[in-house]
């Protein structure tokens, strides 16, 4: 069955860096696009960042352009985020999840497969 297990979370203190890593398995990675979301307490989730099939087209939130980063090694079923310059309103949780569509979308309805999302605490 599909897998996807987010990795790399943690308490992080403000402007400081992290890297979460979203692992796949039991599909063929690079038919999918694949994207990050979060989910502040008390908020719906959000789009942060979605990459195409190849790597080829990224699209990022507004609030974390310039500061994120999304990345892919189809060679080794993985996909990436690095966040720098965090802020405290970055804390969420995070999830990585997959668009057939193989674009990226910017829509949660478009993703099919998600993770158990992984915590991302900024303080202040």
């Amino acid at each position: 069955q599909v897998q996807l297990v987010e990795s790399g979370g943690g308490l992080v203190q403000a402007g400081g860096s992290l890297r979460l890593s979203c692992a796949a398995s039991g599909l063929t990675f690079s038919n999918y696009a694949m994207g990050w979301f979060r989910q502040a307490p008390g908020k719906e989730r959000e789009f942060v960042t979605a990459i195409s099939w190849s790597g080829g087209r990224t699209g990022y939130a507004d609030s974390v352009k310039g500061r994120f980063t999304i990345s892919r090694n189809n060679a080794k079923n993985t996909l990436y985020l690095q966040m720098n310059s965090l802020k405290p309103e970055d804390t969420a949780v995070y999830y990585c999840a997959t668009d057939p569509s193989r674009l990226g979308s910017h829509y949660q309805a478009s993703y099919t497969y998600w993770g158990q999302g992984i915590q991302v605490t900024v303080s202040s």
